[in-house]
């Protein structure tokens, strides 16, 4: 079976990007045959930008009522509340004590808010909280504690995967068994995020969302308010770029999508572009709405669900293993025989370089020690060749000024990745 998990963060009203980003497809993921399906509300999450008790409690039962009335089936799949699983906080320390400081320096959440502060001219970390700087942590024990194969998510969560990889991946090494599965983003290619009404990602953080189950009045009005182009009816219209055509587009079938296409062509106006995409987008909702607000008068229904989701989920999968975790860490019954270790896996795995290609589609490398940490971090590329090229010159490299250059980033001190380079040539001799 292919596990895959996904999740929102409770910290405001579902909107559009929530369903088409993470709902809807996760829905449909979970129908394949072959497939285990994780959908979690991430109320720890929501700590970090939200310290309004009353709006947490609203956001976790309008988001867990907007994923059953999307057609959850919670006695076919595992559905549950982040807080109720006591392990994930666990494995989220044990995750702690193996991550790599300088990989998380380089999250794009907290290097956005440095970025910010120093624009400003604050201090780097004015205003930013350990939760925000960790919140990577989090996310990969919510992801590893159940060994998830897939993790839906939009192209800015790549990197966070990517971090539940390299976790997962030390905590293997340095522990000695393969207790984690290294998990793989999922993406929705056409509309993996959607974009709000000024233009930019539809998010809350930018009050740009559209609510997913708003009146029917008021979603009119909220998608005719949409940031558009100056271009008069009659003139024809680009739809690269055009917000409006992207989220009719992620409703549409691909014959809609293609006659919308050709009335931008022909100079359809921005009023009636809008209107199509309200009745588009309409069509789909209204019947999902309805469910919704029958299911948001009951809620004691709701927490029934998600507390029993919590209680089977436990007892199948987070207890046992986070039970084989703690005995793999060394907390253990003291009256117990320490086990031996298997000489082969005391024995370190040699450093390596790693090439690949991130979501801006410039080509990178990172160089690892044999115990999985990241010693360098390179910028980006426009070719794999021009990579290539410098991992060459760096394992040649016995002298610190060959790692002053400004392709990469030494997260270490330099006389630490001098010395892994040596141990890489020996190995490779």
């Amino acid at each position: 079976m292919t596990r895959v998990l996904t999740g929102i963060t409770t910290s405001g009203t579902p909107h559009l990007g929530n369903y088409v980003g993470a709902v809807r497809p996760a829905l449909a993921a979970s129908r394949a045959p072959g497939v285990e399906s994780f959908y979690f509300l991430a109320d720890l999450h929501s700590l970090v930008k939200v310290q309004d008790a009353a709006r947490v409690q609203r956001s976790t039962l309008e988001i867990a009522a907007t994923w059953l009335a999307a057609g959850l089936e919670p006695d076919k799949v595992w559905f549950y509340r982040q807080s109720d699983i006591p392990e994930i906080s666990e494995l989220n320390w044990f995750l702690t004590c193996v991550a790599g400081k300088g990989v998380l320096n380089r999250a794009h959440a907290y290097k956005a808010s440095v970025d910010r502060n120093r624009a400003e001219e604050q201090d780097d970390d004015a205003g930013i909280s350990a939760g925000l700087f960790m919140y990577p942590v989090l996310m990969a024990a919510d992801i590893l504690l159940f060994n998830a194969d897939k993790v839906p998510v939009g192209r800015d969560q790549v990197q966070h995967i990517e971090m539940a990889r390299d976790f997962g991946q030390r905590f293997n090494h340095l522990f000695g068994g393969e207790y984690f599965t290294l998990p793989e983003a999922a993406i929705e290619e056409n509309v993996a995020t959607l974009p709000g009404l000024d233009g930019r990602k539809m998010s809350k953080s930018y009050d740009n969302t559209i609510p997913l189950f708003a009146p029917r009045d008021e979603m009119r009005k909220l998608i005719a308010s949409i940031v558009t182009d100056s271009r008069l009816p009659g003139e024809a219209k680009e739809v690269e770029g055009s917000h409006v055509f992207q989220l009719y587009q992620a409703f549409a079938s691909a014959e809609e999508t293609a006659q919308m296409r050709q009335a931008f062509a022909e100079g359809i106006g921005w009023g009636d572009a809008k209107q199509k995409l309200f009745e588009r987008i309409d069509t789909e909702v209204a019947p999902l709405r309805e469910r919704y607000q029958a299911l948001m008068a009951k809620p004691g229904e709701i927490e029934s669900i998600l507390r029993d989701g919590a209680r089977r989920l436990r007892e199948k999968y987070a207890t046992p293993f986070l039970a084989e975790l703690r005995q793999a860490v060394g907390l253990r019954d003291l009256s117990a025989q320490p086990e031996a270790r298997d000489a082969s896996v005391q024995k370190s795995a040699p450093p390596s370089f790693k090439q690949y290609r991130d979501t801006d589609n410039r080509f990178y490398f990172k160089f690892l020690d044999g115990n999985g940490v990241l010693l360098v971090q390179s910028n980006g590329f426009d070719s794999p060749k021009e990579a290539g090229q410098l991992i060459a010159v760096l394992k040649r490299s016995d002298r610190a000024d060959a790692m002053e250059t400004p392709e990469i980033n030494v997260l270490v001190p330099v006389q630490d990745v001098l010395k892994a380079l040596e141990q890489l040539r020996d190995a490779e001799a």
